[in-house]
């Protein structure tokens, strides 16, 4: 992902729910509609995830220290675990709460005009936030199916953002449902129902973001099409024979550390194989420039202890 991309839905995405905040807040007011105050919150909430995201970014850009010699690029994959477990656990616990509070005790939605008219204002300024982040998330998912996209971005912000919004506009429909079915039934009930709905969307959103995130904190390795250019790139060099082994971890999700055991030939002399070792990286660093860290040992091959791994092409 693109950092501009990725900025760029994200202040979309902040400017819409600070405005459908307000709204949805002065709506409640008008209404006391739990709907409307789950969805209230759910917007606070989204505000806040998409603040927690910029900062992640800006501290990901810090300059490694002796402590952290290899930068700080996780912080981005911190804070979107922060805002998938914590912010949107908060909304979900919040809506389901308000959802069985109304089912239990329910009463009329006052003024319901004020309730429909934030609802269609939100729905359109939640479209424009999606439909920013879809734009966005097209120039880098390829032709990958939008659920591989959200499964293998290395960038935690365009999916969190899509699935924000997504979530949002549901929860939108689910409010709308809620609350014209309590008008035209004079049930209140059905504003619960509403409320509770919001609440089962919000956690699921939670739980799939959660696992996401959770994968990248711990760290995943490159995608099979970038370890096949680098082990390509490794065996272009004259010098090395063959890749014995190889892995990969992103530190960050612009920022790849390559490890690599390499077969040399047993009479190559000790310059040799350093200007193999040399001509390798610069190799990798043209197919993949995102491989900002390279550490490459050599060996000699021995193919009678050579087993064959899913991870690696051969190990010793």
């Amino acid at each position: 992902m693109s950092a501009g991309g990725g900025t760029k839905a994200i202040l979309a995405a902040l400017v819409a729910n600070l405005a459908i905040a307000v709204a949805k807040f002065v709506a409640f007011l008008f209404t006391s509609s739990s709907s409307m105050l789950a969805e209230s919150v759910h917007s606070v909430a989204d505000s806040g995830n998409q603040a927690l995201l910029l900062l992640g970014d800006r501290r990901s850009r810090r300059r490694e220290s002796r402590m952290h010699p290899f930068g700080y690029g996780r912080e981005r994959y911190f804070y979107a675990f922060v805002v998938a477990v914590v912010l949107f656990t908060i909304g979900a616990v919040f809506s389901l709460y308000e959802g069985i509070e109304k089912i239990s005790h329910p009463h009329d939605v006052e003024s319901p005009a004020w309730a429909f008219g934030v609802l269609i204002f939100a729905i359109i300024a939640e479209t424009f936030s999606f439909r920013t982040a879809i734009k966005e998330s097209m120039h880098v998912k390829g032709d990958a199916s939008w659920i591989t996209f959200i499964r293998r971005s290395k960038a935690p912000e365009l999916p969190v953002v899509l699935l924000e919004d997504l979530g949002a506009l549901l929860g939108l429909i689910f409010a709308l449902f809620g609350v014209t079915m309590a008008v035209v039934t004079g049930d209140g009930v059905w504003d619960g129902i509403g409320t509770l709905m919001i609440g089962v969307l919000l956690a699921i959103i939670a739980i799939i973001l959660a696992l996401e995130t959770k994968s990248l904190l711990i760290g995943e390795s490159a995608a099979p099409e970038a370890e096949e250019q680098i082990c390509a790139a490794l065996e272009a060099a004259p010098e090395v024979d063959k890749v014995i082994h190889l892995r990969t971890l992103h530190l960050g999700p612009e920022e790849l550390l390559v490890a690599a055991k390499i077969a040399v030939r047993h009479d190559d002399t000790a310059a040799e194989v350093a200007r193999g070792i040399d001509e390798a990286e610069r190799r990798i660093r043209e197919a993949v420039p995102i491989a900002r860290v390279i550490y490459i040992e050599p060996d000699l091959y021995r193919e009678d202890r050579a087993t064959s791994a899913p991870a690696e092409t051969a190990t010793t």
